[in-house]
């Protein structure tokens, strides 16, 4: 379990080199990862989003949250301002893409840690499902349960489908200060991995 601490306040994405870099990404991964962009210029949200505004874009602040993480134990994002913080919605517990994306998450923690990053997951599954899936599999990070009222916080974020009764699978990086600076939305079925999250934390350092 990560413990919340405190960070130095990293630098805001942005320039010329941010952008190459994660079209590059971009490109590798297969999905759609968006940067925050500079001052005075909007960027298109990406085709195939969920909502109608589809989800929230890097520049924009981070909804906070408070959200049940074991059977009586509950975590607010609140809580872990100060650091950079990846929010990972995925579509559910036991779900094999999800079970292999977790997977690769807790072998890279001690990566995001380098970058003094902490990591909170989140599905439409109770805490009861959490508990047990991570024991299950070994996770050490916090599986968030967006279970009641079921995908309330998932579409403030903008990734709910209402539809399917689940998240789409969709990664956000906050900075210190809360505010959104880089997102990746993946097409169904597709693991994202690590690569985006570690471009972005990196982006984010320098």
């Amino acid at each position: 379990m990560l413990v919340p601490g405190s960070a130095s306040r990293p630098r805001q994405v942005e320039g010329v080199n941010v952008r190459v870099r994660c079209a590059t990404a971009r490109q590798a991964s297969g999905g759609a990862a968006t940067v925050a962009p500079r001052p005075g210029r909007r960027r298109r949200p990406p085709q195939g989003s969920v909502a109608a505004d589809g989800p929230l874009a890097p520049g924009a602040p981070a909804p906070s949250f408070v959200l049940e993480t074991r059977p009586g134990q509950t975590l607010a994002l609140a809580d872990w301002i100060g650091r950079p913080i990846i929010l990972a919605f995925y579509p559910g517990d036991w779900e094999e893409v999800s079970t292999d994306q977790l997977r690769q998450y807790q072998e890279a923690l001690p990566d995001l840690r380098a970058f003094g990053a902490a990591l909170l997951a989140i599905s439409v599954d109770s805490a009861w499902s959490h508990a047990a899936f991570a024991a299950v599999r070994g996770l050490e990070f916090p599986l968030l349960a967006d279970f009641e009222p079921k995908g309330a916080v998932a579409l403030r974020y903008g990734t709910y489908n209402g539809a399917l009764g689940r998240s789409e699978r969709a990664l956000f990086l906050l900075d210190s200060r809360g505010v959104i600076q880089w997102r990746h939305v993946s097409p169904p079925g597709v693991n994202p991995g690590v690569h985006g999250i570690l471009t972005a934390l990196e982006l984010l350092s320098a």
